[in-house]
């Protein structure tokens, strides 16, 4: 089998209702998408998508006429080239997709299949007024969940504690809380004024132990290596973080400096399933819990729940959720069928070789973007 070719689409979804995240400076309006197909000379096409665009031209150069089984040398050259041209790593799953769809087995059972499904935490995107977050607490309780992830960025962090502090009392022990400050990057027109230091990190996570959080997420700039460690050692709570951090090697110095209870590689962003495998071994032989990042599309949300799912053990899924502004139909657009959790607050694997998915044909000629070199 050889790859014949790599086709780009951009497509671009118009949202019901604007979305502000707290992790950029500007809403969101439609989402957008990049999604590779690499083409084979057997008709098998894998495909890919998640993480940020890169230079998919050069990327190119390095793929045409090669064995998509390749693995390991796909991985290096892209490891080389990821230097220069961005995160190519949507290409190293488009890659593990034709090699399920050629053997007839899903990604997570090709890397272990450890888990069938997983049980799913409602991650929020938004900044939200107790009340509200109160009554999304309840609602996602009875829709399934048994976990929430809020989102903490305010000038006053104080005012983040206040809905901490409403959700819990509401909740009760029913749901496990997760807080993400969501301080691990910047993007460069966010200054962050309010970004926080050691000390405050210090002083927020003490509060947060109090109310009995599962995990303060981000909490420092994801390379303060020595910041993050000594918040390990001031707090008797879980650190969690690396969503961006990528490569084995970065991975490797957050474990020596004891930096994270809870990692979270993203495979379209780190290095996709063959790198992090290797990063989920590492920190698992040394006690280290890994729950990727999924916060990207529909394609991007598979890909990690097939490497969440061939883990072992992985006890959550984040699941992006966080209506009426951030829903699956406005997530998984691209998809036939949108991921939603079952009755219980689990979300199945699929079964389907590969990644498990298809793609409506219908939405991806609708929602092709007029302008794809945009940016947002």
């Amino acid at each position: 089998m050889r790859i014949t070719d790599i086709e780009i689409r951009v497509l671009e979804y118009p949202l019901e209702k604007t979305f502000v995240s707290t992790w950029q400076p500007m809403p969101t309006v439609h989402h957008r998408a990049h999604i590779v197909f690499i083409h084979t000379d057997e008709g098998i096409t894998g495909i890919g998508s998640g993480g940020v665009a890169a230079r998919w031209d050069v990327a190119r150069l390095f793929l045409l006429g090669q064995d998509p089984f390749a693995i390991e040398q796909h991985v290096q050259n892209m490891r080389s080239f990821a230097f220069f041209i961005g995160r190519p790593w949507p290409l190293e799953v488009a890659l593990w997709d034709i090699i399920g769809k050629a053997t007839g087995q899903p990604i997570y059972k090709l890397l272990g299949g450890g888990q069938e499904r997983l049980k799913a935490y409602a991650s929020t995107g938004e900044l939200r007024l107790p009340e509200q977050r109160v009554e999304d607490a309840q609602r996602f309780r009875d829709e399934g969940f048994r976990a929430i992830k809020l989102r903490f960025h305010r000038p006053n962090p104080r005012d983040d504690l206040r809905v901490l502090e409403a959700v819990r009392k509401a909740v009760g022990d029913s749901m496990d809380i997760m807080v993400d400050a969501n301080y691990g990057w910047v993007i460069a027109p966010d200054r962050a004024p309010q970004r926080w230091d050691l000390r405050t990190a210090i002083s927020m996570a003490r509060a947060m132990e109090e109310l009995g959080v599962y995990w303060l997420e981000e909490p420092l700039y994801c390379y303060d290596y020595d910041g993050l460690a000594e918040l390990r050692r001031q707090v008797n709570l879980r650190i969690a973080g690396a969503e961006l951090n990528q490569g084995f090697h970065e991975f490797k110095i957050l474990l020596e400096k004891d930096c994270l209870d809870v990692y979270q590689p993203d495979v379209t962003f780190a290095g996709g399933f063959a790198q992090c495998r290797q990063i989920a071994a590492m920190l698992q032989a040394h006690g280290k819990t890994i729950t990727p990042h999924t916060w990207t599309n529909g394609i991007g949300l598979a890909a990690n729940l097939h490497f969440a799912a061939s883990l072992g053990l992985c006890p959550y899924l984040e699941f992006p959720y966080d209506p009426p502004n951030w829903t699956p139909e406005a997530r998984d657009f691209m998809l036939t069928e949108p991921f939603r959790p079952d009755e219980e607050g689990y979300v199945k694997v699929p079964e389907g070789p590969g990644l498990g998915i298809d793609l409506d044909e219908d939405k991806l000629k609708k929602y092709e973007a007029a302008d794809p070199h945009r940016l947002i």
